[in-house]
């Protein structure tokens, strides 16, 4: 109550408006507090919903003619409407019950991108629900593919940025390390939702066989050079384009290098190697036929593996020329400037 009203002298003066009032209308003051605030042309309406298949119904289609309008022949949407209500009756609205209100579904309703901030907090409350379970070391776990940047977009229905995305994968690294044998059902649904589906078919690699001359086969590439080796049990002999190998590669760094899959391995009087290659320089041919004795080595012996990752002849070297830049000399070099 206003400081106007809690005035005695105030309250005085409106009691005796009110009295006045009273007597001028001639009613009593009990009918005068109580009259009613509703004008007279106020009329309670009911909402009507009706469906467009209700208006497409062959029932009323049926009934057109009967409603036509006479000028034109045609049924417009008010009649078939005045005509679903006459036949229906009239479709109570729904109500929400006192001191209610509409809650969204989804939590992150009012965010710029709700789907994306549903999957991320599912993978967080799985990820506190199960982070005390055992987990394996990145090296053990079973090599999986996930699904790209755009996939994820047109799943999660919007853009999506690449750190955010970045999030998501180190999350879903995370939970695919809990040991297999006890991994919960709820993560491996997750799991499944953000693999990729043609990661399997591209697992399935065509074998690598040895053919009825007992060679090997196998292809290297480095920089711009190409090579193809074949490797077949004999006394140590190595021949490339038809030449031997210090006709072929004069430096010995080139020969030793395509003879140390062989050297680390103690096989080198044990195969033959005849080679091809071509494009690129003599380093780039040499580092191909490398690559290329390497896989067929691991055609004949794959126990040799561990060996030959360890001596670093598995992994092709992605290391490339770098290319020119417009007004530049060569990749980096920039032309003198002089000031005077």
């Amino acid at each position: 109550m206003s400081s106007a009203t809690r005035n005695p002298f105030s309250m005085t003066c409106c009691l005796r408006a009110l009295l006045e009032d009273v007597s001028f209308t001639g009613r009593s003051l009990r009918v005068a507090s109580t009259r009613s605030r509703m004008l007279p042309s106020y009329h309670q309406t009911r909402a009507f919903t009706v469906t467009p298949r209700q208006l497409l119904n062959n029932d009323v289609d049926a009934d057109a003619d009967a409603g036509a309008n006479p000028d034109t022949g045609l049924q417009t949407i008010t009649d078939k409407y005045q005509k679903i209500v006459d036949r229906d009756g009239p479709e109570e609205s729904f109500k929400l019950p006192p001191r209610s209100r509409v809650v969204p579904a989804s939590p992150s309703y009012f965010t710029g991108n709700s789907a994306f901030f549903d999957s991320w907090l599912t993978l967080k409350d799985l990820l506190y629900k199960y982070q005390t379970l055992p987990t394996i070391l990145p090296s053990e776990v079973e090599r999986t593919a996930w699904k790209s940047l755009p996939d994820f977009r047109s799943m999660a229905g919007g853009v999506v940025q690449a750190s955010k995305y970045k999030k998501v994968r180190a999350v879903l690294q995370r939970l695919n390390r809990i040991q297999p044998d006890l991994m919960p059902e709820d993560v491996k649904a997750v799991l499944d939702t953000y693999k990729r589906p043609d990661f399997a078919a591209m697992q399935r690699r065509r074998p690598k066989i040895i053919d009825r001359f007992g060679r090997a086969r196998a292809a290297g590439r480095r920089k711009t050079s190409n090579a193809e080796a074949y490797l077949v049990e004999g006394s140590g002999g190595c021949y490339v384009n038809g030449k031997p190998l210090f006709e072929m590669f004069p430096r010995l760094v080139d020969r030793e290098s395509i003879l140390w899959p062989l050297k680390v391995t103690n096989r080198v009087d044990r195969y033959n190697v005849w080679a091809s290659s071509r494009g690129g320089g003599i380093s780039g041919q040499a580092g191909a036929v490398t690559l290329a004795v390497t896989k067929a080595l691991l055609t004949h012996e794959p126990l040799l593996k561990p060996v030959l990752r360890r001596a670093g002849v598995i992994t092709r070297d992605p290391r490339t020329v770098e290319r020119k830049k417009h007004g530049k000399r060569k990749a980096r070099d920039m032309p003198a400037w002089v000031a005077r």
